[in-house]
């Protein structure tokens, strides 16, 4: 048995748009500790959204990360000696911190000047139900649903006497 949960932070709301969700996203985002520069970046890149589409950028980063969202994720399970790839369900939890990762990972390696641009070109791209993470979060879903097989090795088995 593991031992005891960690205790889950509380992350301050920011400041434009009273997110916590924001907040964490700037976390994952920031590098070397400079929350700023991170902060400016976010904030550049919803104004980019702003103009480019006409609608609220907020909404149209929640859509993104929504579409982002896996659901079903394989994890590698040794079982007699071989390792089988198990289909399991993400917590929401998980599923939220995952999106974001996804989503900051592939709009750091699109083509673009300046993470502010990639960043809204990515965001823009996920609310669509296009770009990179979700395509990502597509080929997850595809894995889980060819090693469907397996899922009946994910489940934990109690003692019966």
């Amino acid at each position: 048995m593991r031992k005891r949960k960690p205790k889950v932070r509380q992350v301050a709301p920011d400041p434009r748009y009273g997110d916590k969700q924001v907040t964490r996203f700037v976390n994952m985002l920031m590098l070397d500790g400079k929350k700023s520069t991170a902060f400016r970046a976010f904030y550049q890149a919803m104004d980019i959204l702003e103009e480019k589409t006409g609608e609220s950028a907020h909404e149209i980063f929640q859509k993104a990360i929504k579409n982002v969202m896996p659901a079903l994720e394989v994890r590698s399970r040794r079982i007699g000696g071989a390792t089988f790839q198990i289909p399991t369900e993400i917590r929401p939890e998980r599923r939220l911190s995952v999106a974001m990762k996804w989503t900051i990972k592939y709009s750091r390696q699109r083509s673009g000047k300046g993470i502010a641009s990639k960043l809204a070109a990515e965001l823009l791209a996920a609310s669509k139900g296009e770009g990179s993470a979700v395509k990502k979060k597509e080929d997850t879903h595809k894995m889980a649903e060819s090693n469907r097989a397996f899922a009946h090795f994910g489940r934990k088995r109690t003692k019966s006497k």
